[in-house]
């Protein structure tokens, strides 16, 4: 086998023709000996003429390519059970994985399936009301479901990724994102993706409790776990019905998925004494452009219709510590993602064609525990701490989930701006001293990061036709739940797996998915 690669118009896939006779010369030897081209990557090149790159293996005779199959899964009705706390990618793909090995999984989910959760973020976006059960980050799918769908990872040390995108391509994705370079799904589809995942775990075996939040775990004398939950009514209700009733579910084994923002976990493991470690993070804010401009910028002025929505992505160093932008929305939405009363919290989303005139990116600071000295008291919980304060301070400004904003250039100039751009930030966005509201060393290594993108690396990028609006906060957690890195259990809790986001070892759809499927391979 060797890879070749071939380019094409976008818009255009080598044809087989194409991809044999690239494939002969590359191998030294006649067409006829050519057994299979396949496609394995395809990515943008926008440096000269606006072409895609097609990465392709190709076989001589006698060589066949290696297929990638999906293990079956089990019907493991009368297995042993494998409590999964959370539905997010990391409890799903720890699901499918328990499936795969004969264990019946057992997921507690505090929110509500995933087509009745979006009545919730509806309200949420219409009316400010926040149901701290059913959210953009609580209910079947997590937070990553109604985040574009992007399928990044930078890590290949984490597992086979194949495992993660076959499966979601077996349960409706579109095929592309097994060779796209940048591949995502988009929120307009994932819902029913994720449904199809967990119409296949029942269909296996494996329970769904909706509506159920987790308020205790107990270690047994005998090992093993009673947890219990507060469950709503009807098993879908959120706030409104919490504690109607309480359940206890047993099992030997618990896979933690609860996510990044499931500050109660936290408190309840600080209350037990179970260790936890503070976590480095990233805070700052959601920055949006005309997606016009994005496409400019990115494309060097020949952007046409039929391409792609522009993406990007940087880094750079400022004082010691890392700005960068995160989770990049080309075509897409700003999102309410409060997951409390009292709290502004801001996200970007697209749909699956990427077509708003708007796109989005966190742009935002790492702070470690050391950069807040003032919440040492608070140990491992200080920059959970820290990060609830400054939604808060967002929130106290505006006086509800409109998001205070500035345009860039006022925000590094400190100047209040007098008049602000449209925005797809359905609550509304109030004209605000962001660069006052947003911790000062945050603040200051943004007032000097936008200038040095805009003209150093993205030409037109600093400008006051976009608006940053505040605050990203919930880019990754703050607080670590330790583990043993080889068996993947709590350093002081046999049976308990801490897993994905939440517990701070994952960041996104398929890093989160790949660490469940970890942690289900070792249960």
């Amino acid at each position: 086998m060797k890879e070749i690669e071939i380019a094409c118009p976008i818009g255009k896939e080598p044809d087989t023709a194409q991809m044999v006779a690239a494939a002969a010369k590359a191998l030294g030897v006649a067409p006829k000996n050519v057994s299979a081209c396949r496609i394995v990557r395809r990515s943008v090149d926008a440096r000269g003429d606006i072409l895609y790159r097609y990465r392709i293996e190709a076989y001589r005779s006698g060589e066949e390519a290696e297929e990638y199959r999906i293990p079956e899964y089990m019907d493991v009705s009368s297995s042993e059970p494998v409590i999964v706390i959370g539905a997010g990618p990391a409890g799903m793909f720890a699901s499918l994985r328990l499936l795969m090995r004969g264990k019946k999984p057992v997921i507690l989910e505090r929110g509500k399936d995933v087509h009745s959760r979006k009545f919730d973020m509806a309200r949420l976006s219409r009316e400010g009301t926040v149901d701290p059960d059913s959210n953009y980050c609580f209910g079947e799918g997590g937070a990553g479901t109604f985040s574009d769908g992007k399928l990044f990872t930078r890590s290949s040390k984490r597992g086979d990724i194949r495992e993660v995108l076959h499966q979601l391509v077996a349960f409706g994705a579109d095929p592309s994102i097994l060779i796209d370079a940048h591949p995502h799904i988009g929120s307009d589809r994932l819902p029913g993706i994720v449904e199809n995942i967990r119409k296949c775990i029942v269909e296996h075996g494996g329970e769904y409790h909706f509506g159920t939040r987790v308020t205790d775990i107990c270690k047994r004398a005998d090992g093993g776990f009673d947890v219990t939950a507060s469950v709503s009514d009807d098993g879908m209700s959120g706030g409104a019905c919490r504690g109607v009733s309480t359940a206890v579910f047993s099992a030997r084994k618990i896979i933690l998925a609860t996510g990044h923002s499931a500050r109660d976990i936290y408190r309840l493991f600080a209350e037990k004494g179970w260790e936890l470690q503070a976590k480095g993070f990233a805070l700052g804010v959601r920055a949006e452009h005309p997606q016009s401009l994005i496409n400019r910028i990115q494309y060097h002025g020949r952007y046409q219709p039929y391409m792609p929505a522009a993406e990007y992505s940087f880094v750079t160093q400022i004082e010691g510590r890392g700005v960068f932008s995160f989770c990049m929305c080309p075509g897409g939405i700003l999102v309410p993602s409060a997951t409390g009363p009292g709290e502004t919290v801001l996200n970007g989303m697209s749909n699956s064609a990427r077509n708003s005139r708007w796109a989005n990116a966190g742009v935002v600071v790492s702070v470690e525990p050391e950069d807040v000295p003032e919440y040492a008291s608070y140990g491992p919980l200080s920059l959970l701490h820290f990060q609830m304060d400054v939604e808060k301070r967002m929130y106290d400004f505006s006086g509800s989930v409109k998001a205070p904003a500035q345009r860039m250039m006022d925000f590094c100039r400190r100047v209040v701006s007098s008049g602000l751009p449209a925005t797809s930030y359905h609550p509304g966005a109030v004209s605000a001293p962001l660069h006052e509201l947003l911790p000062e060393n945050v603040s200051l290594r943004l007032k000097y990061a936008f200038p040095e993108i805009g003209n150093r690396k993205m030409r037109g990028y600093y400008t006051n036709e976009a608006l940053l609006l505040g605050v990203e906060s919930r880019t990754s957690s703050p607080v670590r739940i330790p583990r043993d890195p080889e068996t993947l259990e709590h350093t002081g809790i046999k049976g308990l797996y801490p897993c994905g986001e939440g517990a701070g070892y994952a960041g996104g759809i398929v890093s989160s998915a790949l660490d469940g499927i970890r942690c289900a391979a070792l249960v």
